[in-house]
Formats: structure tokens, C-alpha cells, sequence
């Protein structure tokens, strides 16, 4: 499943977008019980290779949301390709990862094809256990997605956007990592009124500007609520926002940072890439037009 960059300026906590940069994981059902976890790639090494590993935890979660037992015996091959920390959905892979295997492992104990996944039940369950849906449903639908909530049963509904032909992400990821927890502990409890009015517009503008308008980028990414109030987090990463929107770029924070996405054109895609200096790893990654798959063996 691919990485996803959310909130895109304005777009707190509803807008994602999917990017070129993917996770994967196989998952084998084994004979005897124990679990065995192997991980390569990002997070090799540091990330826990036990009970707590998130794309596990994921998968057991979904079993227990059915009433279930995920099964007692499991190998998880993780192959890891999206940076950990950075902005860049590391921990919504992870878990729609889980979920979706949760998916394939019950369908084909029930005898139906593991490869027909149901993506909204993916997306609904992802986005609880997330905690909110911008990540995870760009990683389950990939493209560019608007999702929302409510306390019905109905969970999470997400709309899967076009992206307009000439929008070309640019990602300038650092060596700094910042935890989405402590990320969001800065932000304040309330804004004022007049923000919330002004982000509304931008945030409206934003999705007409990802589809329809390119042109509109730049005032379509201005942002009120989170991106301000993170600045001591990541001051290196707010400087260069500064810098690639003072020459006209439509440069954001990509999730809870530090990394800074760019949504530049085709036109404007290698002058970006050329902005930053030292320290910063540039991808042009692409928006992938699917998400998380199931391949059964």
C-alpha cells in the first residue's frame, strides 16, 4: 500500500493524498502456534518485532471488532519502503495494512477469494484505529481523497478525487524524525472564529484547485490551524514552507511533518526540486492511482 501526505495545507484531518512510495507485507498462516515478524527496510531494527508491531495489533484489532480470533499461528514478512516519522503515513500503512490482511486471512479461511477486498469496510476500520481518516484512506483508495466522519454506524465515508492531470507532488523529507502524537499535543483546543472561516474558504478552494484549477494552488494550501502553531516543532521545515511560498509554490507541511510537500506542476516540478539545500531528501514519487491490494497465493 502506498505513503500519503494529509491535511495538504487547509485540509485538516479530511484531505489525503496518496504518494508513489510503498510498504508491503506477506503473511503466511502457520501450522503450529507463535508469531514471527520480520521486517526490512524502514524500521528494520527499531520498530518492535512482537505482540506491539502495529501492522499486527491492526490485524488482531479487526478479528476482535468481528467477535474473531486472528489465527494463533502467523509469519508477517514486512518489506518497508515509507519513512518512519516524517509526515508521510507511515503509521496508517501499517494499519490499513493489518486490516486488510485481517480481511484476506478471514475471506480465504471462509473459502471466498482473499484478493476481493471490501475497501470501505478497510477504510472505516482504518480510520478508527487511526484516529482520523486522511492518511489511512488515501493509502486504502490511493489518488487524492476527502473523507469525514460522523457517530452513526455509517463511520467513515471517503470520496476518491481526480487529481488534475498537471499536479505533480515534490517531497522534501529530512533526517529528523516527529512523532504524530507529540505533533499534535502543540495544537491548541480552540481557533478563533475568524480562522475557522478563513480555512473553510481555502480548504473549499483547495479541492477545486487539485482538480479542476492547478493555478490556484498557492492560495488554495493557505492554511490557519495546525501548521502555525507546529512551527517549533520543526522550524527548519516551516522555513523552507516560507522560502517555496515566497517564490509561488503551493508548499504545505505533509501530515504532522517535518517532511514539506509540494504541490508543483509539470512545469514548475524540477525549479522546486532544486530549492532545498542540504539535508533534505527530494522525491517526486507520483500519486498512484490505486491502493492497498491484496495478491493471494
Amino acid at each position: 500500500m502506498p505513503a500519503s501526505s494529509a491535511n495538504l495545507g487547509p485540509g485538516f484531518d479530511s484531505v489525503g493524498m496518496a504518494l508513489g512510495v510503498w510498504d508491503g507485507c506477506r503473511a503466511t498462516v502457520l501450522a503450529r502456534s507463535g508469531l514471527e515478524i520480520d521486517v526490512s527496510g524502514e524500521g528494520a531494527g527499531t520498530v518492535p518485532t512482537d505482540s506491539s508491531h502495529l501492522v499486527l495489533r491492526s490485524l488482531v484489532h479487526a478479528f476482535e471488532t468481528w467477535g474473531e480470533t486472528a489465527p494463533e499461528g502467523l509469519r508477517l514478512e514486512c518489506r518497508n519502503a515509507v519513512p518512519h516519522g516524517r509526515g508521510m503515513g507511515s503509521s496508517a500503512t501499517a494499519i490499513v495494512t493489518g486490516v486488510a490482511l485481517a480481511h484476506a486471512l478471514r475471506a480465504a479461511r471462509d473459502g471466498s477469494p482473499a484478493d476481493d477486498l471490501d475497501l470501505g469496510a478497510v477504510n472505516d476500520l482504518a480510520a478508527r484505529l487511526e484516529g482520523h481518516p486522511d492518511n489511512s484512506s488515501a493509502s486504502v483508495f490511493g489518488g487524492v481523497t476527502l473523507s469525514w466522519s460522523d457517530d452513526t454506524e455509517r463511520g467513515t465515508t471517503t470520496l476518491r478525487l481526480a487529481a488534475h492531470r498537471d499536479v505533480v507532488p515534490v517531497v522534501f523529507s529530512p533526517d529528523t524524525q516527529l512523532s504524530t502524537a507529540t505533533a499534535r499535543a502543540v495544537l491548541p483546543a480552540q481557533v478563533r472564529l475568524a480562522d475557522a472561516a478563513a480555512n473553510s474558504a481555502r480548504a473549499a478552494l483547495l479541492v477545486h484547485a487539485l482538480t479542476e484549477a492547478p493555478e490556484h494552488l498557492l492560495d488554495g494550501t493557505r492554511e490557519w490551524l495546525h501548521q502555525e502553531p507546529r512551527r517549533p516543532s520543526y522550524p527548519a521545515s516551516m522555513a523552507l514552507v516560507d522560502l517555496l511560498r515566497a517564490e509561488g509554490h503551493a508548499a504545505v507541511i505533509s501530515g504532522a511533518g517535518p517532511s514539506v510537500l509540494v504541490l508543483a506542476t509539470s512545469r514548475t516540478a524540477a525549479t522546486v526540486s532544486d530549492t532545498a539545500g542540504e539535508g533534505w531528501h527530494v522525491l517526486l514519487p507520483g500519486i498512484p492511482r490505486h491502493g492497498v491490494e491484496v495478491l493471494a497465493d
